[in-house]
């Protein structure tokens, strides 16, 4: 941690914060009663739809194939973009999927599921149409945009490709997971978490689910076995008290090593999570920045978002960090705010989304190459949030 302490953050700029960080809410400190609903184990599939094509035609026989996948959180779209082109080249047309889309993964047979405020969508990437909308159970209130809104949020596949895990935000209440059947395309279960689940993650062994939290300050692992939910306080700052209620969780990653869960706080702070025994140790940062997005490479380097400061008098801006399994980092500067970060296959880019649902967003990626730290903007998309890439792109 730098030497100011989360109180003296509070004295230097509190007024600040409640500015910029409004994104990040406070939590009250009794949350209300879930207002989920869990009904029958199953449901009725979703009524077969249209499907909806891509509001560009697929690339021509023998141009470059889209490599890959955002969602569109200021629309209700997904784009398809191909990073090896360059300017609007690289937008290569997108499918209406649902109101403001958040997480999203892809699986083995290219479907594309989607997070979005009225539904988990499925999409056939190779045709690019919608094939499905998955209403969901828990009751989220009117349909909506903005940060804030009801509905899905983090998303994830189970390893053999037969779940999505879905983490859905009730406004002003308790969020729950729903666990969807790829097969049947069917809600078959729903989980009470925390409040607004902003990412879902999932055990390389499937066994275990594991939910953030953002304003319960929070970790919820949910066993595949049992679906019985256990609750992670994950607070290196606290959770009451001066700036300490808004530097709350955002996203994990799984470290593959050993399986614990990496939560990065303010480029001060590392939680390393324990999911078995609940244990959480912190370890020193070195960005200062707020951060988000986070996810890791097979051989443990973090990478990890920074979308700018808190205090601006005594906060870095924005940045991605590359976090080796030693503990040393290299920070790379990055042009405004941005959300998430995927890697490419081969592991040399990484793709960084500039869709920061607060002031600063913009309509685009950021690749950065991981060897020399050099960047690239490349504007797609409308904020777009989370960024997949798709089964047959190469490695880049």
């Amino acid at each position: 941690m730098s030497a100011r302490t989360a109180l003296g953050r509070a004295a230097a700029g509190a007024a600040t914060a409640l500015a910029l960080l409004a994104a990040c809410g406070e939590a009250s400190p009794t949350p209300t009663p879930t207002q989920a609903t869990t009904g029958p184990a199953t449901t009725a599939a979703a009524a077969p739809e249209p499907t909806e094509p891509a509001t560009a035609p697929p690339a021509a026989s023998g141009a470059p194939s889209p490599s890959l996948l955002v969602t569109d959180f200021g629309a209700d779209t997904v784009t398809f973009v191909d990073p090896a082109a360059t300017g609007r080249a690289a937008d290569l047309g997108s499918v209406r999927v649902g109101t403001a889309p958040y997480g999203l993964a892809v699986g083995p047979d290219g479907t594309a599921w989607v997070a979005t405020a009225e539904g988990v969508a499925a999409v056939d990437t190779a045709t690019r149409t919608r094939t499905a909308l998955i209403p969901y159970r828990t009751r989220t209130g009117p349909v909506a945009t903005g940060e804030y809104r009801g509905g899905g949020m983090g998303l994830a596949l189970s390893p053999d490709g037969s779940r999505v895990y879905v983490g859905v935000n009730v406004p002003e209440g308790n969020g729950t997971l729903e666990v969807v059947d790829t097969a049947t395309r069917t809600v078959t279960r729903v989980v009470p978490v925390g409040r607004r689940p902003f990412d879902v993650d999932v055990s390389a062994d499937g066994r275990s689910v594991y939910v953030t939290d953002h304003d319960s300050f929070d970790v919820t692992v949910v066993p595949t076995a049992t679906w019985e939910p256990r609750r992670i306080e994950v607070a290196p700052y606290g959770t009451e008290g001066g700036l300490g209620s808004w530097l709350k969780p955002h996203y994990t990653a799984v470290r593959p090593s050993d399986g614990a869960l990496l939560v990065p706080f303010e480029g001060e702070r590392l939680a390393v999570v324990d999911p078995a025994t609940g244990r959480v140790a912190v370890e020193p940062m070195t960005a200062d920045t707020h951060q988000h997005g986070v996810t890791v490479a097979p051989d443990g380097t973090l990478y990890v978002v920074g979308t700018g400061p808190i205090d601006p008098a005594v906060d870095a801006g924005p940045s991605l960090t590359v976090r080796r399994p030693d503990g040393t980092e290299r920070l790379v500067p990055l042009d405004g705010p941005h959300e998430t970060v995927t890697l490419s296959p081969d592991g040399r880019t990484a793709y960084v989304s500039g869709g920061y649902t607060r002031e600063g967003g913009w309509n685009g990626l950021t690749l950065v190459d991981t060897a020399t730290g050099r960047t690239t903007r490349l504007p797609v998309g409308r904020l777009p949030l989370a960024v997949a890439v798709l089964p047959s792109a190469p490695g880049r």
